[in-house]
């Protein structure tokens, strides 16, 4: 009987231990969804990208992936993004698709430019660049590698040496 008591003793130390982990975790991953105003991006290719990515700047999260739709005339993606209130973005912003790592997941990374005008809530990110994945950067990759090289001329051969002959004695 004692035995069993200190099992289920252990037990429950053991699930209060890992529920305190999953509490810490998720309160310091950044999980929340931002609260902010909205702006919409057009990509040709997103790559996987779920709502709910993260959008950042330098790294440092400022904003969230709200919704994605297809607009039914251009076929782009429009992916609508959720920015922080404190952050107000230049006209001139850079939106690209990028990947955590080989594996990891995708987010956006934005760059600011230097416009004086500011996005208004509901605005849209002019400058996007395109998700392109690993295959197709190896496939470029082995195109380049594979394509014939222009050939360097071939040097033209050097004159042949002349000896240089003896002054007569004098």
């Amino acid at each position: 009987m004692g035995r069993n008591l200190i099992e289920t003793i252990m037990g429950a130390v053991v699930l209060a231990v890992a529920g305190f982990f999953l509490v810490f975790a998720w309160r310091h991953a950044g999980m929340e969804e931002v609260k902010g105003y909205t702006l919409t991006a057009h990509f040709a290719g997103i790559g996987g990208l779920d709502s709910g990515a993260d959008v950042r700047i330098n790294g440092i999260k400022v904003g969230t992936v709200a919704s994605q739709s297809l607009d039914p005339v251009s076929y782009n993606a429009v992916v609508t993004l959720t920015i922080a209130q404190d952050i107000r973005l230049p006209a001139d912003t850079t939106a690209t698709i990028a990947a955590e790592g080989l594996l990891g997941g995708k987010y956006i990374k934005l760059i600011p430019g230097r416009a004086k005008d500011r996005l208004p809530d509901g605005g849209q990110l002019a400058k996007t660049k395109d998700y392109k994945s690993i295959e197709e950067m190896v496939g470029e990759l082995i195109f380049l590698a594979t394509a014939d090289a222009p050939r360097a001329p071939t040097p033209m051969p050097a004159p042949p040496a002349i000896a240089p002959t003896e002054a007569p004695p004098q």
